[in-house]
């Protein structure tokens, strides 16, 4: 049978477009469906835009692997297509001797997962680098950065492009149907929406993952995982940016917690917290500005009164719920869910976004065998 397309990838974020580059790169022509206007919109566009070393993840485990490998192809494609970036690197920091234990365990966890250039620092040597910094001890990652997310789907659109495939917007996913030969029907595009077949396919929709495996026919539902929304606020400081590094606190249960960055901007952010929610509610309370400021001073006590100003929220697809611990990335196959042809992929949350180029690699070859 011929196909429309040899792959339809659902989802144009960053982890969606690198699916779709991965796939064109093996010479299959690809078609990206996204229901929003524009690429990007969704989880990949309120985040911190930081490129992660890979500390933090159980060794072994889809984060950590995919995490690494993520990040040593970002820094050369993001060059190559001239996509703003900046390798700044990144302090943890324990603010006062309890917490040394933990930020010791991030190291070791560093080191098991293979990230590069570790380095255990004093209090001293820690404010020599970032005068004002409040540290009892801290770790250096000079593998990690801040980058422009949106130019770089941009350079992952034009990747597909050229490529032979498609990106297009406005087209919502409907339902998928397997054909008896292998292979899908598509039904996309909402009222009226066009049909389309496809010999494999992807789901890669960031929040929408439970929903858009809920429409495809013969997906087994028990094998469709609870969701959840973590919502996370973001504050700006008004005024100069404090340090040039990322600086991070120990992690918070379920995430890793309110930490500082500058952005390419040079403007500082601090963010994201954590809180669960039922719905897409990108709303920040200016009331939280009380609470950012107490948790900043705990590692930059020069914080000055009212230089904070609310700023964006971002809503991260969560497989846990509150005190629940924090599982893996899920890309789901063949032996999962028993379709051929299909790859599913759930709580695509961070290091998704320094782990996308990885993690379209990962899917490309799930389906080279299908």
């Amino acid at each position: 049978m011929s196909f429309d397309f040899d792959a339809t990838v659902v989802g144009a974020g960053a982890v969606g477009l690198a699916c779709g580059r991965a796939l064109a790169k093996r010479g299959l022509s690809v078609l990206v469906l996204e229901k929003e206007p524009h690429i990007g919109q969704g989880v990949s566009s309120r985040n911190s835009e930081v490129i992660h070393g890979g500390l933090y993840y159980p060794t072994g485990s889809l984060k950590a692997r995919l995490c690494v490998q993520g990040r040593r192809a970002l820094y050369p494609f993001l060059e190559s297509h001239k996509v703003d970036f900046r390798k700044c690197g990144k302090l943890v920091v324990a603010t006062r001797e309890a917490e040394v234990a933990r930020i010791e365990a991030i190291f070791e966890q560093g080191v098991a997962n293979e990230v590069e250039g570790l380095d255990h620092l004093t209090g001293a040597q820690a404010r020599a680098l970032e005068p004002g910094l409040n540290a009892h001890a801290a770790i250096l990652s000079p593998e990690s950065g801040v980058f422009d997310s949106h130019g770089y789907m941009l350079a992952l659109q034009g990747e597909i492009e050229d490529a032979g495939g498609s990106v297009v917007v406005s087209t919502p996913f409907e339902r998928a149907e397997p054909l008896a030969g292998g292979g899908f029907t598509i039904t996309a595009g909402g009222e009226g929406g066009a049909a389309l077949t496809t010999r494999l396919l992807v789901t890669a929709p960031g929040l929408g993952a439970q929903d858009t495996a809920g429409r495809i026919a013969g997906y087994p539902s028990d094998g469709i995982p609870a969701g959840h929304f973590g919502k996370g606020v973001y504050f700006r400081l008004t005024g100069k940016a404090p340090f040039e590094r990322l600086v991070y606190p120990p992690p918070i249960p379920g995430a890793l917690g309110t930490h500082y960055r500058k952005d390419l901007g040079g403007q500082a952010v601090f963010g994201p917290d954590l809180a669960y929610v039922e719905s897409e509610d990108y709303s920040v309370d200016p009331a939280k500005v009380g609470e950012f400021e107490g948790y900043i001073r705990r590692f930059w006590p020069g914080l000055p009164d009212g230089a904070l100003t609310a700023d964006y929220a971002g809503i991260r697809p969560k497989l846990h719920g509150p005190g629940e611990p924090q599982p893996d990335f899920q890309l789901r196959g063949r032996d999962d869910h028993g379709l051929v042809g299909l790859v599913a992929l759930f709580g695509i949350e961070s290091p998704g976004l320094t782990s996308s180029l990885a993690i379209g690699e990962a899917v490309s070859e799930m389906l080279g065998h299908d």
